[in-house]
């Protein structure tokens, strides 16, 4: 069998096929790759390698969204969360090894997947909340990102009801998230994950195929309404929430 770094090219496959959907629905709601990544690439790769390859195609992602209309980001409302995103990751590494994460996991995830039930089932119910959440939801965001490396639900439940419209909401969240990965990928540089030369082999495979994903989802992010948008928000929180349940029963 053939293989490039050490994985043959049916797993790089998967690895690329992971990619490219988690990178669809990364390009549309700014944040939930991992959703899909994850899930599938610890079927053929050890947990450690498939988080510290979508880090890297993650933070890439970020990038790319984040500055690629930089002037449509809300400045105020990442400034807000940036505090408590560093906060909130320095918390979450301090915890990761004391933490019972089973049940900590089994409490976000619920929250998650009750608020998304919620958005699915009353859309029109949406409020505009104060920015004084935006503590929590940093604070939250970077405890889960360090944790569960799921940093992004927090985050778009809060920009989701800042009532922005839908390019403002996706390049704020697309800061957000930014601000987390680069927190996690430098956590993985300084305990050793990414030094994995296997990681950077596989990457040159994952990354094209996430920009393809990228530049699908922006096709189709330019012919969608805010109502529309929101709804794949609530449908990608409604995944990740049920994802993080059943993460923490298994």
């Amino acid at each position: 069998m053939i293989e490039l770094g050490g994985l043959s090219w049916e797993v790089l496959a998967m690895l690329g096929a992971a990619a490219f959907a988690g990178s669809v629905i990364f390009g549309l709601t700014g944040f939930g790759a991992a959703l899909i990544t994850i899930p599938i690439a610890t079927h053929v790769v050890p947990l450690p390698f498939a988080l510290a390859l979508f880090a890297i195609m993650d933070l890439g992602n970020a990038f790319r969204i984040g500055f690629e209309s930089p002037r449509n980001a809300v400045r105020a409302e990442w400034m807000r969360l940036v505090p408590m995103i560093l906060v909130g990751t320095a918390l979450g590494v301090g915890l990761l090894v004391n933490l019972p994460r089973r049940w900590g996991m089994l409490a976000l995830g619920a929250f998650v997947l009750a608020y998304a039930l919620y958005s699915l089932l009353r859309p029109e119910a949406r409020a505009t909340i104060g920015h004084g959440w935006a503590w929590i939801a940093g604070l939250t965001g970077g405890l889960t990102s360090a944790l569960f490396g799921a940093g992004g639900p927090p985050y778009a439940i809060y920009l989701s009801q800042r009532g922005l419209p839908k390019a403002q909401f996706r390049a704020t969240l697309g800061f957000a998230t930014l601000t987390s990965i680069s927190l996690r990928v430098l956590a993985f540089l300084v305990t050793g994950i990414l030094l994995d030369w296997g990681v950077w082999i596989a990457a040159l495979i994952v990354l094209p195929a996430a920009w393809v994903g990228l530049s699908l989802a922006r096709q189709v992010f330019h012919r969608i309404s805010r109502d529309a948008l929101l709804r794949a928000v609530s449908a990608v929180l409604l995944v990740s929430g049920a994802s993080l349940v059943l993460r923490a029963l298994a």
